[in-house]
């Protein structure tokens, strides 16, 4: 009996709820904790994410972005300056807190898949050198996203710090580097 009460109740959030798809853009600032001298580096972000209204004050939504990662150093003997580029394909799923309308908390947890590396180097000879192997880094990334979003007329800007949780480099490198990033975006929410 009491099975049959949170099957009906189930049915009646799912039936009160509204979905809503947003598509994305904006900007990354992101670094490499644990790695010498690392600076932030900026990055473009793309993407959707498809949103379900469960309550007045709660929503929950999942997302697909592309989202350029990775961090810049500074001046070495010889070298320049040297930039990584981490392109992953991220899969955001958060829960959504409205504190008051349209100012929500959020936080989750992100799944990314690595699809792309460029690593360009400058020396002070005025040489550079690029390479795109991804031969020592891990192809899966874990981050726990926390944030704020603030939505007027159906657009939203969101801000979102991304939280390494796994190594950026294989097990066979010494380095313990996770990402680090910054996320601000806007996007505009569409109802079905």
């Amino acid at each position: 009996m009491s099975l049959l009460f949170v099957a009906f109740g189930a049915t009646s959030v799912m039936a009160q709820g509204s979905f809503y798809l947003k598509p994305m853009v904006g900007g990354t600032l992101s670094t490499l904790t644990d790695a010498d001298d690392a600076k932030f580096k900026f990055g473009i972000v793309g993407g959707a994410e498809l949103g379900y209204q469960a309550a007045e004050q709660v929503d929950l939504t999942a997302g697909v972005l592309v989202a350029m990662q990775g961090a810049k150093t500074g001046e070495e003997i010889l070298i320049k300056d040297a930039s990584t580029t981490l392109t992953y394909l991220n899969v955001p799923v958060l829960v959504n807190y409205y504190i008051v309308p349209g100012l929500a908390i959020k936080a989750g947890v992100q799944p990314g898949f690595l699809l792309s590396q460029k690593t360009k180097v400058n020396f002070t000879d005025g040489t550079s050198e690029e390479n795109t192997s991804t031969d020592h880094t891990k192809k899966f990334d874990l981050s726990i996203p926390l944030g704020l979003s603030y939505e007027f007329s159906d657009f939203v800007i969101d801000a979102r710090y991304n939280l390494g949780v796994t190594k950026v480099n294989d097990d066979n490198s010494d380095m313990s580097s996770k990402n680090s990033v910054i996320m601000l975006t806007v996007g505009y929410k569409i109802p079905f």
